[in-house]
């Protein structure tokens, strides 16, 4: 999972790159949401089979070390989960293609909570694991 999320995070740097910024947006949240699920794995949780880990998160903070930000990344995960259906099909109430609800800023901001959701999840893992 960790693997396939570290791939994620090259496709959100293509993405921003080229100016795809709906399709970054969806690794982003693609990335965070495998990372986590290892996380959840790495610390004995088996995951739910759903995109949004936060709820999950939260209930088994006790499971995770101090220095892991179990609270962020809850919100992150809380965040980006609610940006995934919109980054692939837009608004189709509104009819606004998602190519046009996010901007570079969005991307970059969705790129730098993935990277650091996937740093720490790597890191816990390599601790764990070693």
């Amino acid at each position: 999972m960790l693997e396939q999320a570290s791939q994620r995070l090259v496709t959100v740097r293509s993405a921003v790159d080229a100016g795809v910024y709906a399709y970054a947006v969806r690794s982003a949240q693609e990335c965070t949401e495998l990372s986590l699920k290892a996380a959840l794995r790495t610390v004995g949780i088996e995951y739910p089979k759903r995109h949004d880990v936060s709820v999950v998160l939260l209930q088994v903070r006790p499971r995770f070390p101090e220095w892991f930000a179990t609270e962020e990344f809850a919100e992150i995960s809380r965040e980006l989960a609610e940006k995934r259906a919109p980054s692939m099909y837009g608004d189709e109430l509104r009819m606004i293609p998602a190519a046009e609800l996010f901007t570079r800023e969005d991307a970059q901001r969705a790129e730098a909570q993935a990277k650091r959701v996937h740093e720490a999840c790597v890191k816990l893992h390599r601790l764990a694991f070693p």
